[in-house]
């Protein structure tokens, strides 16, 4: 084996390892010849089956598609964001965010009078603990008080329902 193709596929493993697998021969071949190794995508290509290294790409999130809103949970904020007094009405959010092996997910309560984050919980799963966490948060820093309105994104607002509700502040 002759020394170019020694450092030739030194330096697919070197490029491989450090993208953690996520490049293909597109990448390593532009990544090798900027740092004086030419290669090309078919090259390194040949050289990445030869050494049995497959890219994987982080898979996507997938979203579940909603019907109609909820009629549980009545609009009582009605798009009415100047609130003129903290602790009147609380906004809310859940989010998800890849966190280089799976995707972990944050739900984060805010008021609109103060527009700051009052309360936040993070899980590995979308659940109704995820969000009630949140609110309890929220709930005890601002030391528990009345005559609430909650208001958030469809999903959270009926999981964090109940919640509300237990702690006699909804509206």
């Amino acid at each position: 084996m002759c020394a170019t193709k020694t450092k030739e596929i030194a330096k697919v493993r070197e490029l491989f390892r450090e993208s953690e697998g996520s490049a293909g021969a597109r990448s390593i071949a532009e990544m090798a010849t900027s740092q004086d190794v030419p290669l090309s995508r078919y090259r390194a290509g040949r050289l990445m089956e030869k050494l049995g290294l497959i890219s994987c790409q982080v898979p996507g999130h997938t979203f579940k598609k909603t019907g109609d809103e909820h009629v549980e949970v009545p609009n009582h904020l009605a798009r009415q964001f100047n609130v003129e007094a903290p602790n009147r009405v609380w906004c809310g959010d859940v989010t998800y965010i890849w966190t280089g092996k799976r995707w972990a997910y944050l739900a984060v309560v805010m008021d609109l009078f103060a527009r700051k984050t009052i309360g936040w919980s993070m899980s590995l799963s979308p659940d109704s603990e995820l969000t009630s966490s949140a609110l309890k948060m929220a709930y005890e820093s601002r030391g528990r008080p009345k005559g609430l309105c909650s208001t958030a994104t469809r999903a959270v607002i009926i999981r964090a329902a109940s919640s509300v509700r237990h702690s006699g502040n909804a509206r």
